[in-house]
């Protein structure tokens, strides 16, 4: 494990205060976060999360203008999805070393570009290229915001800001849904679903200009050489699966698509091989490049048990809220505004979860997190039901109040999942510990999308939508079901 010493250093003329790595006093040289910092950040925290689930309510719209068609349908949102999973640990390396302030401001600028390229595309396949491009500027922006977090914050301040975080991780899921289902029905210039993108542009242009005056810039004070064969390695075990799961369905199940796979696990091997090697002869003294994913975090407990976690609630999470979107719109025949409403009470819960989160962690320690995760299969299996028995009826107010207590739920889960990961992650590491974190939330949301919006599409047009959806939420009940149980394994820790 690299040594734990602060690796933060200031070129921010920001107030230092004092307090250890990864969760005690920073070193004196490190820089405070300012409230006005932390607003900053999480705005560029939002953005991207936002836009991995906003399309989904107006995928109707932009097939009907771009004739898109469904592969190109799970191109724009799969491959937003792959191209920022795939780059997220890099993003956190390149932040490490060049400052991270600098790279979440060239992050930005590039998504607010790339936003921009969406909203006028010409056509779909000039709008899956620019998704792609905004997958990757997210991929360098967002790590730095909990890696900066992670070296500018102690005590109760890392905690009260670790949940805001959380808190905007978790929303930004439904808020995407509403956002988009209000500004593809609101037609704001006759821009109909492009307004979606561009919305980007000004927020991202704020987020540039308060960076520039409340973020300080921290950096490794030992930068290494990025690890490029880790990062190709890494990079073609992600696509290797994602993206024959993200397209295999829309596309008929090429060739290709059953190639892709068969490399994933060798792909993968290749991968923990090299990292294992190159840590290994960095603690021999050899001279050489730090590996991408060093091994040694993986086996620090905080973020072995916390990953476990992450793992199926991000799977459920992802696959829910795509089915929900073509239910809501295709099953129920609700609009985007209405289909975006919905989610709602689910905001506002979520939110009043992840606040209340850090004082339940404080005395009862990680049971807090199981009974998030025993909340959520509550709702969850609430949600099943009044959609079963209401679908005749298309009552949408049972599934409201039952998405309510699912967002209570994971508002106490999620949050403090995160914070425990990084519980443990030296300051030092910071950046790749929050790449790997992110990095590992979104590829599974990626596969919960393919795998559990797959599941649901095929049933459906056999056994109809209600039969179907039923099934899709017995799935993710069984994974609620391994995340409770996962969550015993997490460390006995209160604050």
């Amino acid at each position: 494990m690299v040594d734990p010493v602060s690796d933060t250093r200031t070129t921010s003329p920001v107030t230092a205060s004092v307090a250890k790595p990864a969760g005690g006093p920073l070193q004196p040289s490190s820089p405070a976060l300012t409230p006005l910092g932390l607003f900053t950040v999480l705005t560029g925290a939002a953005l991207p999360m936002i836009d991995f689930f906003i399309v989904n309510v107006a995928l109707p719209a932009i097939d009907h203008d771009l004739h898109a068609g469904p592969a190109l349908l799970e191109m724009v949102v799969g491959g937003y999805g792959v191209a920022y999973a795939v780059l997220l640990v890099l993003g956190g390396r390149l932040g490490d070393m060049v400052g991270r302030r600098r790279l979440f401001m060239w992050g930005t600028a590039a998504f607010g570009v790339t936003s921009v390229a969406c909203g006028l595309a010409p056509g779909a396949w000039w709008l899956v290229a620019a998704r792609i491009a905004q997958g990757a500027a997210s991929a360098l922006m967002l790590p730095q915001v909990l890696a900066t977090i992670q070296a500018t914050t102690s005590g109760a301040g890392r905690a009260r800001a670790l949940s805001f975080y959380s808190g905007t991780s978790g929303i930004s899921a439904s808020v995407g849904q509403v956002l988009g289902g209000v500004l593809v029905a609101a037609n704001v210039a006759g821009t109909g679903w492009r307004s979606i993108f561009l919305v980007n542009a000004p927020v991202a242009a704020v987020a540039l200009f308060l960076a520039a005056r409340a973020v300080p810039e921290t950096r490794s004070t030992r930068p290494t050489r990025v690890d490029g064969l880790g990062t190709v390695l890494l990079s073609l075990s992600l696509i290797s699966l994602l993206v024959p799961l993200t397209e295999g369905r829309a596309t008929g199940w090429p060739v290709w698509s059953w190639v892709l796979l068969a490399v994933f696990p060798f792909a993968a091997v290749a991968f923990a091989v090299t990292e294992r090697r190159l840590e290994r002869a960095g603690r021999a003294g050899k001279a050489g490049r730090t590996p991408l994913v060093p091994p040694s975090l993986l086996r620090v407990r905080s973020v072995r048990t916390g990953l476990a976690v992450v793992v199926p609630f991000s799977l459920g999470w992802g696959g829910f809220m795509f089915v929900l979107a073509v239910v809501l719109q295709e099953g129920l025949r609700l609009g985007p505004l209405a289909a975006g409403l919905v989610l709602v009470p689910m905001c506002v819960t979520f939110f009043a979860g992840s606040l209340a989160g850090p004082r339940l962690f404080s005395r009862y320690g990680r049971r807090a997190v199981t009974a998030g995760a025993l909340i959520q299969g509550v709702g969850l299996l609430g949600v099943a039901a009044a959609f079963y028995w209401g679908w005749e009826g298309r009552d949408i107010w049972g599934p409201c109040a039952a998405m309510a207590v699912q967002g209570l739920g994971q508002g106490l889960l999620l949050p403090l999942t995160l914070r425990t990961v990084l519980s443990e992650v030296p300051v030092a590491q910071a950046g790749v510990g929050s790449g790997v974190m992110v990095t590992t939330q979104q590829s599974f949301m990626a596969l919960g999308v393919a795998t559990l919006g797959s599941l649901f599409l095929t049933m459906s047009d056999s056994m109809g939508m209600r039969d179907a959806l039923a099934v899709t939420l017995a799935v993710q009940v069984a994974a609620v079901a391994v995340t409770a149980l996962l969550t015993l394994r997490m460390p006995r820790v209160r604050d």
